[in-house]
């Protein structure tokens, strides 16, 4: 391991990395302040152009822009009560009121080195967990790999954002659409109505119409809106920085909680940061001040927004299971580049996560320098207009959807995937469970044949491996929970409407 991790850090000898890493923060300040768009759309917008780059190159790139777009979303939610992410909801509810106190310096200065904080913890726990779950999953057969994507997509169904049944809904979308092309085992084709489907739905197209174009029709859509005013920096530098040590509990306590929140798939950065902050205002000796103006508020959250980064790439890394929306996104460049996450990706290429590894740590203070030197710029980024920002992201997009074969099918496929995203996204339906399924959906099918072949088409290895039973018993209490859940909420609705039922 410390050989491999001292190769990691060795990477940093090149300067396209160095480049790569401030590039990747760069962009991912410029996403991750601008209301809306995300990581997701960010890493989506960024994979065309990481083609012909060497492999250690690109990833170090995305992964920046992912930790850097979760930093960029406290920044105008601090200024501007305009989270730039969905995580950063949580940091408005303390960071604003902070801002209009006269103490907006104050509170990005918090945020931005506990998110640093943050990351730099999570990353040694990802360390210590990714490389053993990876040797541990080594043992896994076909059984075992079948298990572990109907859990991946049960926890998807159940922590989907609104109604778990359009959640469903999104699941089964997903998996249908990982049925197109040809068939792996017989070669006969499946819903390909032409020769370029033959090797399923193209992937970046896919995500570039979900996320990116899909984002556009909503922008152009909204046209004009009214300017926020900023707040002004007050507290930057008459802050005492010794302040900071006051909250080393609840940073490492959220940055634990983040961790361990963002390991599993489907809940995110979102989930940890309201967790973190409920957590933190639970154990404070002031919980008044929260929603008032709690500098621990602000650092609870994005302690954990940030640790959540790294806990979605164990999956990602140890299993080939995505653990949020972007590292499902991230599947897709590694898979371009030639590389299959997974158990055997720590043998197989172990520069590419030991590179991750080593770039969590040495980027904090880069995204840290960049976060504090240009945060007015940031704010300021959420005042373009959102036409301007449309017109910006469709065009990215078209390039990067042609540049990914060099022909216009992939931008008739991301055209297709844009309006459906739009329509989906019209009627709530939420696009992570869509891509998740897509990415898993295969690895579930394949798995499952393979079971079945190897038994001789007997069930049995279903339910002779203990550990394949206690992850398909997981799976089915994942589906279940939520649907109860749901059939109760709906029983209750229907008692409050009619006490005679």
């Amino acid at each position: 391991m410390i050989e491999n991790l001292l190769s990691g850090f060795s990477a940093f000898g090149d300067p396209l990395v160095w480049l790569s890493l401030v590039f990747g923060s760069l962009v991912g300040y410029l996403i991750g302040a601008i209301p809306g768009l995300g990581p997701s759309l960010g890493v989506a917008l960024l994979i065309p152009f990481t083609y012909g780059l060497d492999p250690v190159v690109s990833i170090v790139g995305l992964v920046a822009l992912y930790a850097a777009a979760e930093y960029g979303g406290a920044i105008t939610a601090i200024l501007i009560n305009s989270p730039g992410t969905s995580a950063a909801v949580a940091t408005a509810w303390d960071g604003y009121p902070l801002s209009q106190q006269g103490k907006a310096g104050e509170a990005l200065l918090v945020s931005i080195v506990t998110s640093g904080i943050g990351i730099f913890i999570s990353a040694l726990f990802l360390l210590f967990t990714a490389v053993p779950l990876s040797e541990f999953a080594l043992r896994f057969g076909p059984g075992e790999y079948f298990a572990l994507a109907l859990v991946g997509l049960s926890l998807v169904v159940g922590l989907a954002e609104g109604s778990v049944v359009k959640g469903a809904v999104a699941m089964g979308i997903g998996l249908a659409l990982a049925t197109v092309g040809l068939d792996t085992q017989t070669g006969t084709p499946r819903f390909a109505a032409s020769v370029e489907l033959f090797e399923g739905l193209p992937l970046v197209p896919v995500l570039l119409g979900l996320y990116a174009l899909s984002e556009v029709l909503f922008l152009v859509e909204e046209g004009v809106t009214a300017k926020i005013k900023s707040a002004p920096l007050g507290g930057w530098r008459t802050w005492n920085w010794k302040g900071l040590w006051s909250l080393n509990g609840v940073v490492f306590r959220s940055s634990v909680l983040g961790y361990i929140i963002g390991i599993i798939p489907g809940a995110g950065a979102s989930i940890a940061s309201f967790i973190a902050y409920a957590v933190a205002k639970k154990t404070s000796k002031t919980p008044e001040r929260f929603g008032k103006g709690s500098i621990e508020g602000v650092a609870a959250s994005e302690a954990a927004n940030n640790a959540a980064v790294s806990g979605a790439m164990a999956p990602l890394l140890a299993l080939g299971i995505p653990g949020s929306p972007t590292t499902a996104v991230m599947i897709g460049a590694l898979m371009i580049q030639g590389i299959q996450p997974g158990p055997l990706l720590f043998s197989r290429n172990p520069e590419i996560p030991y590179t991750i590894f080593a770039s969590l740590w040495i980027g904090v203070p880069v995204m840290v320098f960049i976060g504090l030197a240009g945060a007015r710029a940031w704010a300021h980024v959420a005042n373009i207009p959102g036409p301007a920002i449309a017109a910006i992201v469709a065009g990215i997009s078209l390039v990067g959807a042609y540049a990914s074969e060099g022909t216009m099918f992939p931008v008739y496929v991301m055209t297709a995937f844009g309006i459906l995203g739009y329509l989906l996204r019209k009627v709530q339906v939420p696009l992570a469970p869509i891509i998740l399924a897509l990415v898993l959906g295969e690895m579930m099918e394949t798995n499952f044949r393979r079971a079945l072949i190897t038994s001789h088409g007997s069930l049995e290895i279903f339910y002779t491996s203990p550990l394949t039973v206690a992850l398909l018993l997981t799976a089915i209490l994942a589906f279940a929970l939520p649907a109860v859940g749901f059939i109760r909420k709906r029983r209750r609705a229907a008692m409050a409407a009619d006490p005679s039922v």
